[in-house]
């Protein structure tokens, strides 16, 4: 990566770009910018939500707390996949400077991270994790236990030679500083499971030992108030695929949504059954103590808030939760019915043909996201043959087929359900065809991010298998019959293939169906060419959630 070291050798690099579209960035516009259209593939949404005025006086303030320790996460998160954030302080065009903003750096996380700001060529495998001159070979070679750890970074000593550092050395100064503001929240909090959570965290914080405090965040069940914070996913290391990044939810519980839903999580054992694959590759019992709730988000920080939104959480990652607790699953449903009403229903209306228009329902959105969700908890952890986790056997393809194992296993199970009679109010011709506009809508982030990879697999699997294919006009129609029995052989193949730890066939499928076609390019050209957004982006914070603005 080229960084450059001044804000003049910055601007210089900017006006190169800029000056190919008739755009100063370090002088005056002297043309429309040509970054309008591109911030423009993201509609704006005010999050906020009804749900805050049932707050109380000192939960106001503990949620003014998570704004300020959610800030210093998404200054982390600048840092360690970025570096210097002052990038775009040297940006005087508005509109690329806001898309920097979206993107966390120069790089268009929807258009497979390709730059648009000069002087940046492709984004770095390595982030900030790892010194930008490591090789493969050198971190294999690299004799350290903590090397692959969450919660550590690489550097180079004095001598050249790797070494670990753990992210609360790494980041002391901000660690503290949210430990600091935590322990005031936790001070403030009346509830006992909010509370004990904050004071885990600070401690977790303090010495990257998740684990206690991510038990207490399982067993926070009633508090009105949630904040989801710290290092956690980790899709930008894609060096490694183990390096976590920070970011920060701010979430108010729907108490009334939320009870709907709590039937479902004791039947994951019996779901987990039902899935289609031999009986080996389906042992894994889940937890039972998982929670299955609907919030309103009303802030996203750091990693959630970059290029494409998150509209839904399951967490925690670790397994040695899901095997004790399972996993709680948090549907973002202010968000997700944004991303509904903006863009999935006019793509669907757009591409498919009309008899599928009645299909398409926010409520059948809505469940194919929550068991999305759930999908991850469900399926195999331990691979058959003796090569240890799925994810260590996956290595760097274990993420995106995660991914897909939950897309398809989601639909599997709502459509499951619809026929048991535990899901009344959509049909399963709803759930596949708002799924299948929903997969157009998602591979409009491009196949560069894992969920990018895993939306190819399954648009390209389905229509391998004939669950749609276009008529003379170029719209979709979906055969139902062929879409049910491709949604079994797919969650079939990714099950197998995970239990078996088949790395090598998994690389070889990705790379020969996880990328866009020209057909799909073209309807995707018609869907761009409509001016639907590609997702949405946030005005945000205590002034939008409490009114004051």
């Amino acid at each position: 990566m080229k960084v450059s070291t001044t804000a003049k050798s910055i601007c210089a690099a900017l006006i190169g770009t800029a000056a190919v579209a008739g755009v100063s960035s370090c002088g005056g516009n002297q043309t429309e910018s040509p970054m309008k259209q591109k911030v423009e593939e993201y509609a704006p949404f005010e999050l906020s939500s009804p749900l805050a005025a049932q707050l109380s006086d000192s939960e106001k303030q503990i949620v003014e707390l998570f704004f300020q320790i959610g800030k210093i996460a998404d200054d982390l998160f600048w840092q360690q996949t970025f570096g210097d954030k002052s990038l775009v302080d040297t940006i005087s065009d508005p509109y690329a400077k806001q898309f920097a903003y979206i993107n966390y750096g120069p790089w268009d996380r929807l258009d497979d991270n390709k730059p648009f700001i000069s002087g940046y060529g492709e984004k770095p495998d390595v982030c900030t994790y790892y010194p930008a001159d490591i090789t493969l070979e050198e971190f294999n070679a690299f004799d350290d236990p903590n090397k692959s750890s969450w919660y550590t970074v690489i550097r180079r000593d004095e001598n050249g030679k790797l070494k670990t550092v753990w992210y609360h050395d790494e980041y002391a100064g901000q660690v503290e500083q949210m430990c600091a503001l935590m322990q005031q929240a936790a001070d403030l909090a009346e509830d006992p499971g909010l509370k004990n959570y904050l004071l885990k965290r600070i401690d977790a914080f303090r010495t990257d030992e998740y684990l206690a405090s991510d038990l207490a965040w399982m067993d926070m069940k009633d508090s009105k108030i949630d904040f989801v914070i710290g290092p956690i996913e980790s899709y930008d290391d894609k060096f490694q695929e183990t390096k976590t990044s920070y970011e920060s939810f701010i979430l108010l519980k729907d108490t009334e949504r939320s009870k709907d839903l709590a039937k479902f999580v004791a039947m994951l054992p019996q779901l987990q059954k039902e899935l289609p694959c031999k009986p080996e590759y389906k042992t894994f019992v889940p937890g039972t103590s998982s929670d299955l709730n609907v919030y309103d988000v009303v802030y996203y920080a750091g990693d959630c808030n970059a290029g494409s939104k998150t509209i839904a959480i399951n967490l925690p990652n670790d397994e040695r939760v899901h095997a004790m607790k399972g996993t709680r699953r948090l549907q973002l449903r202010n968000s997700m019915q944004a991303k509904f009403d903006k863009i999935l229903l006019p793509i669907g209306e757009l591409i498919l043909a009309p008899e599928a228009h009645e299909h398409l329902k926010f409520d059948a959105f809505f469940w194919n996201v929550t068991f999305h969700e759930v999908a991850h908890g469900l399926g195999i952890k331990e691979t058959i043959n003796g090569k240890g986790s799925v994810d260590a056997a996956m290595g760097t393809e274990k993420t995106s087929w995660e991914e897909a194992k939950a897309d398809i296993l989601g639909l599997f199970m709502v459509c499951r359900l619809i026929e048991m009679g535990e899901i009344t109010n959509i049909t399963v011709e709803d759930a596949i065809t708002t799924y299948i506009a929903g997969i157009l809508r998602s591979v409009r982030f491009g196949a560069a991010s894992s969920h990018g990879k895993a939306n190819m697999m399954c648009f390209n699997f389905m229509e391998q298998q004939g669950a749609f294919s276009r008529n003379e006009e170029g719209l979709y129609v979906i055969d139902f019959d062929k879409s049910k029995a491709a949604i079994n052989a797919w969650a079939d193949l990714i099950l197998t293939t995970q239990g078996n730890g088949d790395v090598v066939f998994a690389t070889e499928f990705r790379e020969k169906n996880g990328g866009i076609t020209p057909a799909l390019q073209a309807d995707l050209d018609r869907i761009n060419a409509a001016g639907i957004p590609k997702d949405i982006q946030f005005i945000q914070g205590p002034d939008v959630l409490f009114g004051t603005k």
